[in-house]
C-alpha cells in the first residue's frame, strides 16, 4: 500500500485546510484509515481514523466539533477536513493505513497554523 499526502500549508488561527491522502496498491486490504499529527518535542499522536469499508469514524477529543475525516471508496482517498484552526493543531500530519498485517504511512504534510 503506498500513500500519497496533500494539501498541508500555512494558515491563520480560525482558517480552515484540507488535507488529503491517496492510497494505491493492495488497498483491499485496508481496515482502517486514519491522520495522526506530531508536533515538535511530542509523541505522534492520532487526529481521526476511519473504517474503510462502514465509514465509522473516531475523532480525538482536542479536534471533534472542528474536523471532519470522510473518505471516497471509488477514489482510494481519505480527508481532513480542518475547521477553526488553533495554533496547537501545528504539526507534521501522517496518513496511516492499518492492515491485519503491518501498517503503512505516508510520508507528512506540515500543518501550520499562526496565532
Amino acid at each position: 500500500v503506498q500513500l500519497v499526502e496533500a494539501g498541508g500549508g500555512l494558515v491563520q488561527a480560525g482558517g480552515s485546510l484540507r488535507l488529503s491522502c491517496a492510497a494505491s496498491g493492495s488497498t483491499f486490504s485496508i481496515v482502517y484509515m486514519g491522520w495522526y499529527r506530531q508536533a515538535p518535542g511530542k509523541q505522534r499522536e492520532l487526529v481521526a481514523r476511519i473504517l474503510r469499508v462502514s465509514g465509522s469514524t473516531e475523532y480525538a477529543d482536542s479536534v471533534k466539533g472542528r474536523f471532519t475525516i470522510s473518505r471516497d471508496k471509488a477514489k482510494n482517498t481519505m480527508y481532513l477536513q480542518m475547521n477553526s484552526l488553533k495554533p496547537e493543531d501545528t504539526g507534521v500530519y501522517y496518513c496511516k493505513a492499518q492492515t491485519h498485517g503491518p501498517d503503512y504511512w505516508g510520508q507528512g504534510t506540515q500543518v501550520t497554523v499562526s496565532s
